[in-house]
C-alpha cells in the first residue's frame, strides 16, 4: 500500500544520514534502542584498538564533551548535567532525598525505571491518575511529580508546561524522563527541577550513557553513590573519603564506561550538527504518513499527537512475523509499536504499511 502524504528532507539531511547509518533491517525500533552512527562505531573500535596495544586515549575527555552536548541540547548549562547509567539510579537517587510521608505524583502505566525506586521507598505516599489528568492532580501537599515526557507503551506526550506550572503553583518539584524524548522534542530542561534520559534510544549513544539535569542548588538531593569521580579533583580523590566534592553536577556522576561515552560524544554531535528542530520535522513526517496509512487500512492507533511512537492495539502478535520479513519493531502489550527516527524514510513507513496489509 502507498501512502500519498509526501515528506520532504532537506539534501544536505539526506546525505549526512546516507554517511551515517546503512541499516540492513528496516528497523523501526528506536523506541527500544537506536542505530550508532558510523562515527560512533569507529571512535569505540579506535579506543578499543588504542587500548589492546597499550596506548589508552583519553575517554575522560569524551565523558566532557558529551556532557556539553547533552547540555546544548536540552537548554541548560553544562554544571546542571550528571552523567552515570541508569535512569532508575537516578530516580533512586531523587528517592532518597525526599522526607518520609511524603507525597510522589506518577501517571498510570508509566516505565518502571521512573516510578519503581519510590515504591520502593514504603514511607513514601504514592499516588497514580491517568497521564491526561497529572496537571490537574497535583494538590497541596504533594511534594514530587514524576513523569516520562513521553510514554514508552505507546508514544503519547505529557503536557510538560501544565505540569510545570501545576507543580509550581503548588510548591511541588518535578522529575521528567526523558529518555523516549530527547533527541527530537523541543525540551527545555530548566523548566524542571530534574531531567532524566538514557542514551541508548533518541540520542543514538550505545548503552552504559545517562544524564540527570539538577537544579543549580539540589536542595536535599545527597550523592550517595559518589566515588572518586565526584571528587572536585577527581585523581585528587582515589584513596579515603572525597575531601571535596565537585562543585557542580559532577558530584552526582557515577563512574563511567568509558568505551560508551567515547560513542556517545560523537553521537551527539551529529544530533547538535543535524539540529533537534530537523529531527523532530522528520520524525514527526514520517509517523503521520504512518497513521494515516494505518487510517486507509482500518486501524487506529493510541491518540498520540505529536509523536514519533505510534502504537497500534492489537497487532502486537504480527512483530514476529515482521521481523522475520526484515522489518524491526516493538510487541508492547499486545500493541505493534513503531518508531521512526532520523535514519528512517518514507520507503521504510511504506514497507510496514504493505505488510500489515498483506
Amino acid at each position: 500500500m502507498e501512502s500519498t502524504e509526501s515528506t520532504e528532507i532537506p539534501e544536505h539531511f539526506t546525505a549526512l544520514v546516507r554517511a551515517e547509518f546503512a541499516p540492513a533491517t528496516t528497523y523501526l525500533n528506536t523506541a527500544s534502542t537506536s542505530l550508532p552512527p558510523a562515527r560512533t562505531v569507529a571512535a569505540m573500535r579506535t579506543a578499543l584498538e588504542a587500548a589492546a596495544a597499550g596506548r589508552p586515549t583519553d575517554m575522560f575527555a569524551d565523558v566532557e564533551a558529551a556532557r556539553a552536548s547533552f547540555a546544548h541540547l536540552v537548554g541548560v548549562p553544562a554544571t546542571r548535567v550528571a552523567t552515570g547509567a541508569s535512569v532508575a539510579t537516578y530516580t533512586g537517587l531523587i528517592a532518597t532525598s525526599l522526607p518520609a510521608g511524603a507525597e510522589v505524583l506518577t501517571a498510570e502505566g508509566d516505565f518502571s525505571s521512573v516510578v519503581n525506586p519510590f515504591h520502593v521507598r514504603r514511607d513514601l505516599k504514592v499516588r497514580t491518575v491517568p497521564l491526561e489528568a497529572l496537571a490537574e492532580s497535583v494538590r497541596p501537599g504533594t511534594a514530587l511529580v514524576a513523569v516520562s515526557a513521553a510514554q514508552s507503551a505507546d508514544g503519547r506526550v505529557a503536557d510538560l508546561p501544565a505540569i510545570g506550572a501545576a507543580a509550581r503553583a503548588h510548591g511541588a518539584r518535578t522529575y521528567i524522563d526523558a529518555s523516549q524524548a530527547a533527541g527530537w522534542l523541543d525540551l527545555d530542561a530548566g523548566a524542571y527541577d530534574y531531567v532524566s534520559a538514557v542514551g541508548f534510544k533518541w540520542l543514538l549513544c550505545p548503552r552504559g550513557v545517562a544524564f540527570l539535569v539538577v537544579p543549580e542548588e539540589p536542595l536535599g538531593l545527597e550523592p550517595v553513590f559518589a566515588g572518586w569521580v565526584a571528587g572536585e579533583r577527581p585523581w585528587d580523590s582515589c584513596y579515603g573519603p572525597v575531601e571535596e566534592l565537585a562543585h557542580s553536577a559532577r558530584r552526582f556522576d557515577e563512574s563511567p564506561a568509558l568505551y560508551s561515552w567515547t560513542g556517545a560524544r560523537r553521537s551527539l554531535a551529529l544530533l547538535e550538527e543535524v539540529g533537534v528542530d530537523t529531527v523532530r520535522a522528520h520524525d514527526l513526517a514520517l509517523a503521520e504518513r504512518f497513521r494515516t496509512g494505518l487510517a486507509a487500512l482500518g486501524h487506529a492507533p493510541v491518540p498520540a499527537p505529536g509523536s514519533p511512537i505510534v502504537s497500534v492495539p492489537g497487532l502486537g502478535a504480527r512483530q514476529p512475523q515482521l521481523s522475520e520479513a526484515g522489518i524491526e519493531v516493538s510487541d508492547r502489550a499486545g500493541n505493534l509499536r513503531a518508531a521512526f527516527h532520523l535514519y528512517n524514510t518514507p520507503a521504510d513507513v511504506d514497507r510496514l504499511l504493505n505488510a500489515l496489509e498483506s
